[in-house]
């Protein structure tokens, strides 16, 4: 039925993008590309795997891409291919299985948000800096209409982090903006507990990750008496939700969880802890991984399905000087989806392994 290929493509940030674990400035992504046999025409899905983070196995990658891009040209479907170990490759078939659905190009759920524009809120990133530049980057996105900010912390001196909190928040206080915040794991588990109260003078809505993952037991102290709510991301990664998910939940119970798909091995596993939360009473919602308008488009169009209103973390298009063009548009902190502006691939067309 299909003709299967992929896409290696070098994305470059437009600035270094800093977290407490490191510095990119590039970010290798794989685009896997189902081209029907009879008609010729062709759908997109991408691989965008974070070493470091991911559990895929970069150095085997491309292995694994020829080795299933080789089993569907000869027939296989979706459900018949194995993805151990390499979540966003599942990621990327999947999506592109999806695509295959529809005549439209990139439609792969029929929302209001593909069909008519209705937008999804998004929160404003602010990338690890110097404290005065992030400052300045926070103030500038709550002018451009973000009512939710995210800062990443935990690099910085803690003191620093909170004098920039503090003047951020005695111009935008907590009835107009939000605050979220993302320690990818920065905080030791000695004084995570001081932090958190430290930092709940600011009004902060969450906090993401604040200390390792794979300490349950020391999560769990962590999200019992915390003083602001925690939302697992990294916690997520690696873990069957099937088998291992409902335990993690219920031991940790965590405020909130944060689902990027990519990491997650797809859509439908992500829907598997969409269940699991709601069951539980967990908050949630839907952030991309750093992928280009491929993967973020996928994502958002599953999000957009949900119908939760809270902002989501799919503002990261702009982020490379090379992304693919495409109809996502972020206006007054807001993702919509502008019919009225095409995909264009580039040369990509011209370049499948």
């Amino acid at each position: 039925m299909f003709v299967a290929s992929y896409i290696k493509h070098q994305l470059q940030f437009v600035k270094p993008a800093k977290t407490s674990r490191n510095t990119m400035h590039m970010h290798t992504v794989y685009y896997v590309v189902l081209t029907s046999k009879s008609a010729r025409k062709s759908y997109w899905g991408e691989a965008a795997p974070l070493p470091g983070l991911s559990i895929d196995d970069v150095t085997q990658i491309e292995n694994k891409l020829t080795e299933l891009c080789a089993a569907v040209t000869n027939g296989y479907t979706f459900n018949m291919l194995d993805f151990s170990g390499f979540p966003s490759v599942q990621f990327a078939f999947e999506t592109a299985f999806l695509a295959a659905q529809h005549e439209e190009d990139f439609l792969l759920y029929d929302t209001p948000f593909y069909s008519s524009q209705q937008p999804i809120a998004i929160n404003g990133l602010v990338w690890m800096n110097e404290k005065e530049t992030m400052l300045q980057e926070a103030l500038q996105k709550a002018e451009q209409g973000f009512d939710t900010i995210k800062f990443k912390v935990g690099a910085l001196d803690f003191d620093d982090e909170c004098r920039m909190l503090e003047t951020f928040r005695k111009q935008f206080n907590a009835f107009k903006t939000t605050i979220r915040l993302d320690a990818n794991g920065a905080f030791l588990n000695a004084d995570a507990l001081e932090k958190l109260h430290e930092l709940s003078r600011f009004n902060i809505h969450s906090i993401e990750q604040p200390i390792k993952a794979k300490q349950w037991d020391a999560m769990q102290e962590l999200c019992a008496k915390t003083t602001i709510p925690i939302a697992l991301d990294e916690e997520l990664i690696g873990i069957d939700v099937l088998a291992d998910g409902k335990r993690l939940l219920q031991q940790i119970k965590p405020q909130h969880i944060i689902l990027k798909p990519t990491l997650l091995g797809g859509l439908k596993n992500s829907d598997a802890w969409v269940n699991l939360a709601q069951h539980n009473n967990i908050g949630w919602w839907a952030t991309s991984a750093l992928e280009s308008n491929i993967g973020l488009n996928a994502i958002a169009q599953w999000t957009a399905t949900k119908n939760l209103l809270v902002p989501h973390g799919l503002g990261t298009g702009s982020l490379y000087t090379n992304n693919i063009s495409s109809p996502l548009v972020v206006s007054n902190g807001q993702l919509i989806y502008d019919r009225s502006k095409g995909w264009d691939l580039g040369e990509l067309n011209m370049t499948a392994i």
